[in-house]
C-alpha cells in the first residue's frame, strides 16, 4: 500500500526544518489592541496584537456587539439555505443596498467570503474566446476564481503598467471578445497600491473591464472609506468591485461584488458561490450594517490609523530596519532569511508583542518578513512598545 502518511509526515518535517511552518497561536479574547495569545504549549498572556487586519479597531467594538445579539433574537441563528431559495432576509437586501450607496456603484450582492466572491466571478462573465489580465500578485482567491474560467489568462509583472498595456496589446491581437484588467486595490503581503488611474488608462485604450479587489482598503482607505478607487478619484472608472467584511468591517466574515447592475444581476443567476452556499449569518449582517454606519464617521478613527502607521514607519526607520516603503497601515519589516524571521516573531511574543513572520510559499523565497499591522486602536506608546520590542529581539538574537 502507498504510504501516503509516511510521505506527509516527511513533507511536514521539511516545511519545519526550513523554517516554513506557520504555527498557530491560540487566543481567548476577542480581536484587539491587546489580546490573550500564546503559542502552544505555553502559557496564555496579555500581548500587544500587531498583526490582525483590524483596521479600525472594530473587531470588538461594543456597537457591533449589540447589533449581533438583536440580530440573534430577531433574526435566528443561520439561515439554513441558499439566496435563491429562502435564504435572504430584508437585513441582506438592505446591506446590499447600503454597500452600493457607500461605494459609489449601481448594485451589489453578497458572499460568505470575498475569496468566495472573487471564485464566483470569472466562470459566468468570461468565457472562451475572452481573456483575463491580472497582476503577478494578485490574491490566491482572484488566481483561482481565474482558474475556473476558459478565458485566455495574461499576466503582468506586478503594478507595472507598461506590462499591462503589452498583455492588453497581446489579448487584444488575439482576436478577445472581452477583456478585464484585475487587480488588488492593496497588495497585502507588501502594503503596496495598486497604481488604479494608470490601470484605468491602459484599460480604457484597449477597451477592457476593471475589476479591482479592496479587500485590505474597504472602511478607511479614501475621503470616506470607500477604497482605493475613491482614494485615486476613479470610482465610476471600476467596473467591479470585490471586498470582505473580515478586515476593517467588523473583522468577522463575508464578502462582496459591486459594480455595474447587469453584472451583479448576472452574477445572482450563474454565480456558482452564490446559488450553492448559505447565505451569509443574519447576525454579521446587522453587525456589518452598524460598521456601515461607524464607518461614515470615521475620519477620527481614519486619521489616527494613519498617524499610527507613519509613527511606526519613521521609528523603525530611526532604528535602522528595513522596510518596504508605502502609505498603507500594512508595514513589512524585511528580513530575507525565513527561519531569522520565525525566532524575531517569537522573540517578540516573549516580550509581550504578538507579530507574524511570513515566508515561502506565502512571499517569495528570500523575502520572508514580519508584517506589521497598525490599528487605530493602537495608542502611540504602543507603537512605541512595538518599536523597542524589535530592536531588543533583534539584540537578543545577533
Amino acid at each position: 500500500m502507498y504510504a501516503i502518511k509516511d510521505d506527509l509526515a516527511a513533507e511536514l518535517a521539511e516545511i519545519r526544518s526550513s523554517g516554513l511552518e506557520k504555527p498557530e497561536r491560540e487566543i481567548t479574547t476577542p480581536q484587539g489592541a491587546r489580546i490573550q495569545a500564546a503559542l502552544a504549549g505555553q502559557p496564555q498572556r496579555e500581548v500587544l496584537n500587531f498583526c490582525a487586519n483590524n483596521y479600525l479597531g472594530l473587531a470588538d467594538h461594543p456597537d457591533l456587539v449589540a447589533a449581533a445579539k438583536r440580530a440573534l433574537d430577531e433574526r435566528g441563528f443561520g439561515m439554513a439555505s441558499v439566496r435563491f431559495i429562502c435564504g435572504t432576509q430584508d437585513t441582506h437586501l438592505e446591506l446590499e443596498r447600503r454597500l452600493s450607496v457607500f461605494l459609489g456603484t449601481e448594485a451589489t450582492i453578497l458572499f460568505s467570503s470575498c475569496f468566495d466572491a472573487n471564485g464566483a466571478v470569472f466562470e459566468p462573465l468570461f468565457g472562451a474566446g475572452d481573456a483575463i489580465v491580472s497582476d503577478e500578485l494578485n490574491h490566491a482567491s482572484i488566481i483561482d476564481g481565474v482558474r475556473l474560467s476558459k478565458a485566455a489568462r495574461f499576466r503582468y509583472r506586478n503594478r507595472d503598467v507598461d506590462d499591462l498595456r503589452a498583455q492588453l496589446r497581446a489579448a487584444r491581437d488575439g482576436g478577445a471578445r472581452r477583456v478585464v484588467v484585475v487587480t488588488d486595490g492593496v497588495f497585502s503581503m507588501d502594503g503596496y497600491l495598486a497604481p488604479l488611474p494608470e490601470i484605468c488608462d491602459a484599460a480604457e485604450e484597449h477597451g477592457a473591464l476593471v475589476m479591482v479587489d479592496d479587500s485590505h482598503a474597504v472602511g478607511f482607505m479614501g475621503a470616506t472609506g470607500a477604497g482605493t478607487p475613491e482614494h485615486f478619484g476613479v470610482t465610476d472608472r471600476v467596473d467591479i468591485w470585490t471586498g470582505t467584511f473580515g478586515k476593517a468591517l467588523g473583522g468577522a466574515s463575508g464578502g462582496y461584488v459591486s459594480g455595474r447592475r447587469e453584472i451583479v444581476d448576472l452574477l445572482r443567476q450563474r454565480g456558482r458561490p452564490y446559488l450553492f452556499s448559505n447565505s451569509v449569518a443574519p447576525a454579521i449582517v446587522a453587525a456589518t450594517l452598524t460598521a456601515l454606519d461607524l464607518v461614515t464617521g470615521a475620519g477620527e478613527l481614519r486619521e489616527r490609523l494613519f498617524a499610527n502607521a507613519a509613527l511606526f514607519r519613521r521609528r523603525m526607520t530611526e532604528e535602522g530596519f528595513d522596510l518596504l516603503d508605502g502609505e498603507h497601515a500594512i508595514v513589512p519589516v524585511m528580513f530575507g532569511d525565513a527561519v531569522l524571521a520565525v525566532d524575531v516573531a517569537a522573540r517578540m511574543l516573549d516580550l509581550g508583542v504578538f507579530v507574524t513572520a511570513f515566508s515561502y510559499p506565502v512571499v517569495p523565497r528570500g523575502k520572508a518578513r514580519i508584517r506589521v499591522q497598525l490599528s487605530a486602536a493602537h495608542t502611540s506608546e504602543d507603537v512605541e512598545a512595538c518599536v523597542a520590542a524589535f530592536v531588543e529581539a533583534r539584540r537578543s538574537l545577533g
